[in-house]
């Protein structure tokens, strides 16, 4: 997911009373909630490297288990360096050692599990292995996920300042209605998907190789469902509340045949640094447009208006 959302996670689990542990809680919380996104740098390298780096290494164990425990002596050093100039604030509670750790934990652990609702992917195995996971349930940027915890944190603030004691109830009622609006969309998706493979069977009769159920922007109760077979690729929008999905009957786009990217056939062994980082990361490739100069590919999954040219890479003649 996008980082304000991290960043809101952490500051609604702070305000849900977990801020009141120890000193220093919410600044750990939401540091923590981001801290594996670290692996942001690569887009240095410049190219698609960035890509196969990308929600690998930092989002895998090893890292779950040292990146609490640097940001912990981090954060401990802060609150001792502060001390010692005397410039550590008065009204600030005193610094719980492991409750401190305990928030790091919590903190780091939601971020890849946010970032494996929606379809970018995240290996959650790294170094051990480089399977990709994808939950293909939330869109990357969630704006009812926004409205449910800005609204969770800026309430239980305002109350809080009130000096009212039911304080953290917004937090919670927030908490919940996320934890219920993430399963909600799961069954979308999985809905979505098997009648993705239905429309796909009796239009053609035949199966497909793969079909994905991709969430779309704001409108949680539509998917844009991809399907690809041998050849071709194409997709059918989906919404739960239409009636006609439940029949197979879908708009549908297909492709010309050869659509689909081949990597097996195409060179790789011989491929570009950029081009091999590509398809490493790249769950749906597929040939965007092909001339005698040049073959450019892309991946299915953005293959829309707000993604279109961010996700392509030219293919070695």
């Amino acid at each position: 997911m996008d980082n304000l959302t991290h960043s809101l996670v952490g500051a609604l689990l702070g305000q849900m009373g977990l801020k009141h542990k120890t000193g220093l809680a919410m600044p750990t919380l939401i540091i923590a909630a981001n801290i594996p996104d670290i692996d942001a740098v690569a887009v240095l390298l410049g190219g698609h490297q960035h890509l196969a780096i990308r929600r690998g290494i930092t989002h895998g164990p090893i890292a779950m288990m040292l990146l609490p425990l640097l940001l912990w002596g981090a954060v401990l050093w802060f609150d001792r360096w502060q001390d010692r100039r005397g410039t550590r604030p008065a009204n600030r509670l005193p610094v719980d050692r492991k409750w401190l750790l305990i928030l790091a934990y919590i903190g780091c652990l939601s971020h890849p599990l946010f970032d494996w609702f929606n379809n970018y992917g995240v290996r959650l195995l790294e170094p051990f292995s480089s399977q990709w996971f994808y939950g293909d349930t939330l869109f990357i940027i969630d704006v009812w996920i926004w409205a449910a915890l800005i609204a969770g944190v800026w309430l239980s603030l305002r109350r809080e300042r009130s000096e009212r004691a039911d304080w953290r109830t917004p937090a919670f009622a927030a908490f919940i209605a996320t934890i219920l609006y993430i399963p909600f969309n799961m069954v979308v998706s999985n809905l979505a998907e098997r009648q993705g493979y239905f429309a796909y069977q009796w239009e053609r009769d035949a199966k497909p190789t793969m079909v994905v159920a991709n969430p779309v922007p704001v409108t949680f109760w539509k998917r844009d469902v991809l399907w690809r077979d041998a050849q071709n690729h194409g997709h059918f929008d989906y919404s739960l509340f239409d009636a006609k999905n439940w029949i197979g009957h879908s708009e549908n786009r297909i492709v010309g045949s050869g659509s689909i990217y081949d990597a097996a056939q195409s060179g790789v062994a011989n491929a570009s640094s950029d081009l091999k980082a590509f398809l490493f990361w790249s769950r749906m490739p597929v040939m965007v447009s092909s001339t005698d100069e040049k073959r450019i590919i892309g991946d299915q999954r953005f293959d829309n208006e707000l993604t279109q040219g961010r996700f392509t890479v030219q293919v070695p003649q």
